[in-house]
């Protein structure tokens, strides 16, 4: 008898509906899986035979067939486990389910028959959605995530014998339901850094919000201990809040990735803060089925590279084209995927090796050839790409004891909400949504530079010998030549 059951695959970031079709007939013992599966569930024979057998159910000892469809799109992991167990069962005739194309099945079988959870549901349940199925049986741990996704009915089982019972009617489950617009209320604990934390260091706080506004790129240059690090992390403070269509595309890569633990939707924007002996196939994705790196992780959110010359450079060259394209592709023989990648780069270096050439309390010690050599690590075309260079200079004894505080991450968070606004509505027939998206083109109609500026962009582009994909984004984030066209 022939059975098909409705489970899901991932392809990217996006889940893709994969129909599992199981055909029992009289034969040798024989299990066959096609559908390029890959070793993770090729392992699903003895799986499936355990957890069967040990609820209670008879596994048939006859020729046993399992398609996985499409079958020309490669599949991996063991999120088919519950499908495939369920389908022996209905083609054997142990279970009658009537109208299974209404379900989508999701789940990792234990040997004893409990479901596991598996990454990737909330892509999953999204592509179930698109594909017209309103109901979804997925792990027990994983149903807060499933039930972000509106309209769908989430039935979350915790073992192999509680999901029969509920198709054969024997155990009723209530559709699990969550308050979407309270997760996206939860305070994240993780950005703690208020800027009224930080004394002085006023024209890094400006950069920085600037930054913010239009989401531009932005370099801190500064001796060590000036608060670079500390005013990268109060960045993410002053960001605007999440919309729920930006939460769940930045929830959907952390999904895939199996970042999201206990959380059923990220409700802060991420900020992506990896070492310096990062690799560049870490720090951009890849491997043989490809998977998210930090870039894609970044997505919406800030991505920070400390002490920036420290980055092998072919890591940093390979972000050239991420920061462009605000996406990245990677090719494989077996997939090429294109990640999400739009994220706000801030990064911090010192200004010499030793990190005491512009601090006047203390002696630089490095020569002129070791400075050449270490500004030498970031290659021209990466620097152009960063929209905004600011020096922060160390803090004096007196600025930590008698300057006040500062303004506070919200009163400057209202400023850059506010042109977020704005920009949104100058941009609502384009295809852009910040400042550092414009185009050369738009730059004419909306960065358009007085005499005076005209005047200080020729200098400042004389004096420090900017290219032409350079001379872009200083005009793009400069706010001097017209207030109203920056915020």
């Amino acid at each position: 008898m022939l059975s098909q059951i409705k489970s899901s695959g991932l392809l990217g970031v996006n889940g893709v509906i994969v129909t599992v079709e199981i055909d029992i007939s009289r034969g040798l013992p024989c299990y066959s899986l096609v559908g390029l599966p890959d070793a993770g569930i090729k392992e699903s024979k003895d799986r499936v035979f355990s957890a069967v057998k040990n609820n209670g159910y008879k596994y048939p000892m006859e020729r046993i067939t399992i398609n996985l469809a499409p079958a020309d799109l490669k599949k991996e992991g063991p999120a088919f486990d519950l499908a495939i167990a369920l389908g022996i069962l209905n083609a054997s005739e142990q279970l009658n389910w009537d109208h299974p194309e209404n379900y989508l099945v999701i789940g990792e079988l234990s040997l004893s028959g409990q479901i596991r959870s598996v990454n990737g549901v909330l892509p999953m349940v999204l592509a179930a959605k698109e594909a017209g199925i309103a109901n979804v049986l997925v792990p027990f741990e994983n149903r807060h995530e499933a039930a972000v996704v509106q309209n769908i009915n989430v039935y979350p089982v915790n073992d192999f014998h509680e999901a029969v019972s509920f198709i054969k009617k024997e155990l009723i489950i209530e559709p699990f339901k969550v308050d979407l617009s309270s997760l996206l209320r939860v305070e994240n604990s993780c950005h703690r850094i208020d800027f009224s934390d930080i004394r002085g260091q006023d024209s890094g706080k400006r950069a920085l919000e600037i930054a913010a506004a239009g989401a531009h790129n932005c370099l801190m240059s500064g001796p060590p201990g000036s608060g670079k690090t500390m005013l990268a992390k109060g960045f993410a403070s002053i960001l605007p809040d999440l919309t729920i269509d930006e939460a769940l595309e930045i929830t959907k890569i952390h999904s895939i990735s199996g970042l999201l633990k206990n959380n059923a939707i990220i409700s802060q924007r991420p900020f992506r803060s990896p070492h310096h002996t990062i690799s560049k196939v870490s720090l951009v994705g890849g491997g043989r089925i490809p998977k998210p790196g930090e870039v894609s992780l970044a997505h919406l959110g800030v991505l920070f590279l400390d002490e920036l010359p420290e980055f092998q450079k072919s890591a940093l060259e390979v972000l050239r084209q991420p920061i462009e394209d605000q996406e990245v592709t990677i090719s494989r023989i077996n997939a090429s995927l294109t990640f999400p990648a739009s994220f706000t780069l801030i990064t911090s270096m010192n200004p010499c090796p030793c990190g005491y050439l512009t601090d006047p309390a203390h002696e630089c010690i490095c020569t002129p050839q070791q400075i050449k050599n270490y500004h030498g690590k970031i290659s021209g075309p990466l620097m152009d790409r960063l929209d905004i260079f600011v020096e922060i200079p160390s803090t004096t004894y007196d600025e930590l004891q008698t300057k006040p505080k500062g303004e506070s991450s919200q009163a400057i968070k209202k400023r850059v909400d506010a042109a977020r606004e704005l920009q949104n509505a100058r941009y609502a027939e384009l295809d852009i949504f910040y400042n550092a998206q414009l185009t050369p083109k738009l730059m004419e109609t909306y960065c358009p530079l007085g005499p005076a500026e005209e005047s200080l962009m020729e200098k400042v582009y004389t004096k420090m010998k900017l290219s032409a994909r350079g001379y872009q984004p200083v005009a793009k984030a400069s706010p001097n030549h017209c207030r109203l066209r920056w915020i």
